[in-house]
């Protein structure tokens, strides 16, 4: 009796000290680098823990095999039903290297990535989906990661009643933006999320209402992805998209930096001790795209970047890829 009583108050206390999911809306341009994938992976497999809640993607890359393709990945982990919204009149239109794998066909003709939704031209806006989903979460509930461009956030600060949307729901924007330190010696390295939508990225920068965290350039380089894990850990299905699309992107042997999954590390994971942060303060994004980063005297600010030690960065890179290559559903079958 007293052994059964002590596993119940053992189960309750695990039960009180498990976070609520973070409620999260990832916010992409799929296609232009597979560290996209690598994050939608991520945050798949720390969904199916418990650790957060998928509430939407949406996506900053205007072609429309990217919401496709997310489709696709979204349904190979079991959830086919995620709300996807995309950009119209984005700032890159371009066909991705691996977003053709939505389209690819087996043997048999049937698809081999299986999804409903065939083309971004059937997706609704970006921008009236974040909306909605924002209106319907409990307030400063919602964390966004942006991993992509600045085009769909800036419209929806432009969008009536947006600002004052997300100044309401959005406890914290986790971006991968940027470069707070020194790149291969170049103090202004400009960071290719920034530079396609400066615009955009000036915009949000001066005007988003809630804590901003930046993973900058240097960040994802300094954990990078072990090619070896692409070359042979993802066999375990005849075909797996993280690797296909690995090898359409750039092929191995090359370790990708993981840019875009230290964002949603940050975001879903914030208090692991993965990261470090900046103190508070301001950061400006120049006409040239670069983004220099004020801290503010007296401890203000809505702005802040991640910092790693070396020590950290194994533990990251490590994170990283566990939760990238951990098998979807179909494959444990």
């Amino acid at each position: 009796m007293m052994k059964r009583l002590l596993t119940l108050l053992f189960c309750t206390l695990c039960g009180l000290s498990q976070a609520a999911p973070v409620k999260l809306i990832f916010d992409t341009d799929m296609g232009n680098d597979v560290d996209d994938l690598m994050a939608l992976a991520m945050i798949h497999n720390l969904q199916k823990r418990g650790a957060c809640e998928l509430l939407a993607v949406t996506i900053t890359k205007d072609h429309p095999q990217a919401a496709a393709f997310v489709d696709a990945v979204n349904t190979l982990y079991g959830y086919p039903d995620i709300p996807i919204g995309v950009v119209r009149d984005g700032a890159a239109k371009e066909a991705g290297k691996f977003n053709l794998l939505a389209d690819e066909k087996n043997a048999d003709g049937s698809l081999r990535y299986p999804h409903d939704l065939k083309s971004g031209a059937d997706a609704p806006d970006a921008v009236g989906l974040i909306k909605d989903i924002l209106s319907k979460q409990p307030d400063s509930s919602v964390v966004i990661a942006q991993v992509g461009f600045f085009t769909n956030l800036s419209r929806l600060l432009d969008d009536p009643g947006g600002k004052e949307l997300v100044a309401k729901k959005v406890k914290v924007l986790s971006i991968m933006a940027g470069a707070f330190q020194t790149v291969q010696w170049d103090t202004r390295h400009l960071e290719y999320n920034v530079k396609l939508d400066v615009p955009a990225a000036q915009k949000l920068a001066k005007e988003w209402p809630t804590q901003v965290v930046w993973s900058g350039y240097e960040i994802g380089v300094a954990a990078a992805f072990p090619h070896v894990v692409i070359e042979q850990d993802l066999d375990y299905i005849p075909h797996h998209p993280l690797k296909e699309a690995y090898y359409l992107y750039n092929p191995p042997p090359h370790d990708r930096p993981t840019w875009d999954p230290t964002s949603v590390l940050y975001a879903v994971l914030p208090e692991r001790g993965y990261f470090d942060l900046s103190p508070p303060g301001t950061v400006i994004v120049e006409d040239d795209s670069a983004t220099l980063f004020r801290a503010n005297k007296k401890g203000k600010g809505n702005h802040r970047f991640l910092v790693m030690s070396p020590e950290q960065a194994s533990r990251v890179r490590e994170a990283i890829v566990q939760l990238s290559v951990e098998p979807p559903p179909a494959a444990k079958k």
